[in-house]
């Protein structure tokens, strides 16, 4: 060991110990009562704190809690719910889970829970899902009131592994124009996303839409395995790189299946992390085109260490680094985690979200892409190559309000649980609904009373009528999901978003530029 080493050694050491001492001084020593585990906890989150914004420390019900949405499963019975005057509306069960082998259908109110009830008492989202959730292989209770059956029906549930999908829509948009909607990347997108993309095929796709909006990220080999779909052998995805950490490559195999043919990529300013190595791949290796607006501009490296008691602190240990070489991360000052959070705001003031000229890049940030030398820019974020402004009179302020109160998705609740089998009926196929159904006026009416009884109210007759043309197709949009699925959710509700409808305009062009 060189005298440097063992100095820096040295060092650490007391450093160490004079932690430890403190711990010791503070739980032996302080005029109160401590509570050791919180203690170490908080020194955990202070050393974090002034680090970068992406360093963490979770306790275990939070880590458990943060990973099972990327895990692509957890142990229940298996429902998608919402909860409709404090009562659980079973949405949808699961196809071929736990609850749709006993027999529990769409529409039913689950009313108690192993004989506590959960209906009436205003228990919360989180307590209900708790005693719905448990170990696989666990037996739970349920008492169900079904429209149109007199007695209280009791359903005994064997709990099992209820998967969670992260691409939420798959549909042929146009003619040979496929679209796949990734909502983040776990453990089972990759998977998802092939099974996309062989349906696709088998309706004759020549050109694919992969939509990234609202996309946080998740696991980078997720991201890496899609992008090797779209590249050519030994073409770079990614790259990492850190003080302490080698550089580490992500390159393509040339075995991928959507070589061919157009792509284009969607974000926006939520876009991030896994999602941005995908599209900043996809733009570098000129393999098709981004659409949209500037992505979040989360480039940095987390290693997750675990301890004994399931706690775990997730550790940024390096940078993404699109193969132009660009860094996907966006400035931070480090302990500023306030001004950092409030960077989407400060887009919105400054202007950039709603023209593509308010964005300023330094010339030292220029870089260009591999194939076709195009000019793109670092320094946080991935620049799409086609603008699209966000438009703010597309939803009134009558309208945000309303959905913020919960006023829209309750009243697409009530009206699905009261015409769910006419529907069925009237509508035996998706592509019936959506080419023929018109949402009631008694139930605009009925929503809109609803809103004027708590005094959520329309400012004039132009912001009703502004109002209305959206309000309908977000309500169309929630009866085609809960009729049907996600996937349905989308293909109406895409009509209306600009970055969907510019790729389509893109598409349509002769040449990708």
């Amino acid at each position: 060991m060189s005298v440097g080493a063992a100095a820096q050694k040295h060092s650490s050491d007391a450093n160490i110990r004079k932690l430890l001492n403190a711990e010791m001084a503070i739980s032996n020593l302080y005029v109160d009562s401590i509570d050791d585990e919180k203690l170490v906890e908080d020194a955990i989150r202070g050393m974090l704190e002034k680090l970068d914004p992406h360093s963490s420390y979770t306790t275990a019900k939070e880590t458990e809690k943060m990973n099972e949405p990327l895990q692509g499963s957890f142990e229940g019975i298996g429902v998608q719910f919402n909860i409709v005057e404090d009562t659980l509306l079973v949405i949808q069960p699961v196809f071929g889970g736990p609850s749709e082998k006993v027999g529990i259908q769409a529409g039913d109110r689950i009313v108690s829970v192993n004989d506590t009830a959960i209906a009436g008492v205003k228990m919360s989202r989180e307590d209900i899902m708790k005693r719905l959730r448990g170990k696989k292989g666990t037996k739970v209770n349920l008492s169900i009131v079904r429209r149109g059956i007199k007695d209280l029906l009791t359903f005994n549930v064997t709990r099992d592994k209820i998967p969670v999908t992260s691409v939420d829509a798959v549909y042929m948009i146009r003619p040979g124009i496929g679209y796949i909607r990734i909502t983040s990347f776990g453990a089972t997108t990759y998977d998802e996303f092939m099974e996309g993309v062989e349906k696709l095929r088998a309706e004759g796709m020549q050109d694919l839409i992969v939509d990234l909006q609202d996309n946080g990220g998740g696991y980078l080999q997720a991201a890496a395995q899609i992008a090797n779909e779209f590249l050519a052998n030994g073409d770079l995805i990614v790259y990492t790189k850190g003080l302490r950490v080698p550089r580490q490559e992500f390159k393509a195999h040339g075995n991928g299946k959507l070589r061919t043919g157009r792509i284009v990529v969607l974000t926006n300013e939520y876009t991030a992390s896994a999602s941005e190595i995908l599209s900043g791949a996809i733009q570098d290796q000129d393999r098709g085109i981004i659409v949209g607006r500037r992505t979040f501009g989360k480039g940095l490296v987390q290693r997750p260490l675990e301890f004994p008691d399931g706690s775990m602190i997730r550790l940024t240990v390096a940078h993404y680094y699109t193969p132009s070489g660009r860094c996907i991360q966006k400035p931070y000052v480090k302990g500023e985690k306030k001004d950092y959070a409030e960077d989407i705001e400060k887009r919105f003031k400054h202007g950039e979200l709603y023209s593509a000229d308010s964005i300023h890049f330094d010339d030292s940030l220029r870089c260009y892409t591999l194939r076709k030398h195009r000019t793109i820019y670092g320094g946080g974020g991935i620049m799409p190559d086609y603008f699209v402004p966000l438009d703010t009179t597309q939803y009134t302020r009558f309208h945000r309000e309303l959905a913020a109160k919960s006023f829209i998705i309750d009243a697409s609740l009530k009206y699905i649980d009261s015409h769910r089998k006419q529907l069925k009926k009237s509508y035996p196929t998706f592509d019936k609904f959506a080419e023929s159904y018109e949402v009631p006026k008694d139930m605009i009416d009925k929503l809109l009373d609803d809103a004027a009884k708590k005094d959520v109210k329309p400012r004039d007759d132009e912001e009703l009528q502004n109002t209305l043309p959206q309000l309908r197709l977000q309500l169309k949009a929630l009866i085609g999901r809960d009729l049907w699925g996600m996937s349905e959710y989308f293909q109406i509700i895409n009509q209306n978003n600009h970055i969907v409808n510019r790729a389509l305009e893109v598409l349509s062009t002769p040449q990708q530029q």
